[in-house]
């Protein structure tokens, strides 16, 4: 009897022990998959940045999160990716706040004329704000972070040694950046910038207004011969990533956690990977005999006060949408100061 007992209670540990097993391997949970979409090319710097955050968080997360990435607006196009987020098409998206002026009324603040210093300035800056004043406008996703490109400046055919020099010059732009030319007092010409480099080679256009980064990325060394630098107009522009809300609510708090520790983390490593793109730049319209034109104090402050009725345009437009323009935007101007 001892002897059959014992061969029963061998048989039943080896089923148990299979069973365990089995159930182990099958009963796994599978990863949490997300989609994320944003705009840059697959060669842009930015890619390879975003896709790094994504890969951080999947090593984190030990493979409990999956993400997969659609660079250059694979999944929805670059005006229609925030929504899109917000509609759950995709789980996460990347792009420009400005592409939906009128959606973001706080975070416009970011955009303007504001003399930034450095894509780190502009990109600490576009959190704290968010941080600090937590816009609603935002509410219908998850903010992960934002990110910015170093200082936008005019860059031409001809110098602009003064203000004056500005006057009727056809200026490529697009969005808050066409007001930021008018009030400077050249003649904005709108278009988007894979068509800048034709425009200028043809003469349709006399100059542009972008990050240094561009005249690398897109090859405007090659038909520039001047960069403007004033800092007293410096603009950026701003850009989210965000997840869909439902995805985030789902996610268990652990991960809601790590996510958020690598959010916080990615903010310098954003910043610094636009500054590095910003010195190529300078590098590369140096190395082709292109000059870089700075300004005295009192000319650069001579372009601020040019371009100061936007800034106050701006808290007259959020105070009539009841919203604390006039208290952000003195915030910004402070900090920017100090950034």
């Amino acid at each position: 009897m001892r002897q059959v007992s014992w061969s029963h209670a061998l048989s039943a540990l080896a089923i148990f022990g299979l069973l365990f097993c089995t159930s182990h391997v099958f009963g796994q949970t599978k990863p949490i998959e997300l989609s994320y979409c944003h705009q840059y090319s697959a060669t842009h710097a930015a890619t390879t940045d975003l896709a790094d955050w994504a890969k951080e968080i999947e090593k984190r997360t030990n493979g409990r999160v999956k993400i997969t990435m659609y660079p250059g607006n694979a999944l929805a196009d670059a005006d229609k990716i925030y929504q899109s987020t917000v509609k759950g098409i995709l789980g996460i998206g990347s792009s420009t706040l400005g592409y939906n002026r009128g959606r973001f009324p706080i975070m416009e603040v970011i955009d303007l004329p504001l003399g930034y210093k450095s894509a780190m300035a502009a990109t600490s800056l576009a959190n704290e704000v968010y941080n600090k004043f937590k816009p609603k406008e935002l509410d219908d996703t998850k903010v992960m972070y934002f990110f910015c490109h170093g200082p936008g400046f005019i860059h031409t055919k001809s110098p602009i040694n003064k203000l004056d020099d500005i006057k009727g010059m056809k200026i490529r732009c697009t969005g808050l950046s066409a007001k930021v030319v008018t009030a400077l007092g050249g003649t904005p010409v709108a278009m988007p910038m894979p068509e800048t480099y034709d425009a200028l080679s043809k003469g349709i256009v006399e100059g542009t207004v972008a990050p240094m980064e561009a005249l690398k990325g897109w090859r405007l060394a090659d038909v520039i011969k001047f960069t403007n630098q004033n800092r007293g107009s410096a603009f950026t522009a701003a850009f989210f990533v965000a997840m869909n809300k439902d995805k985030w609510n789902s996610l268990p708090p652990d991960i809601q956690k790590t996510i958020e520790a690598v959010n916080s983390e990615w903010i310098p490593k954003s910043a610094a990977v636009w500054d590095n793109i910003d010195q190529g730049g300078t590098e590369a319209t140096l190395a082709k005999g292109n000059k870089i034109i700075t300004y005295s104090p009192e000319e650069t402050d001579r372009w601020a006060k040019a371009v100061r009725p936007l800034l106050d345009e701006y808290v007259k437009d959020a105070g009539s949408k009841n919203l604390p323009g006039d208290a952000v935007l003195k915030f910004a101007l402070e900090r920017v100061k100090q950034l």
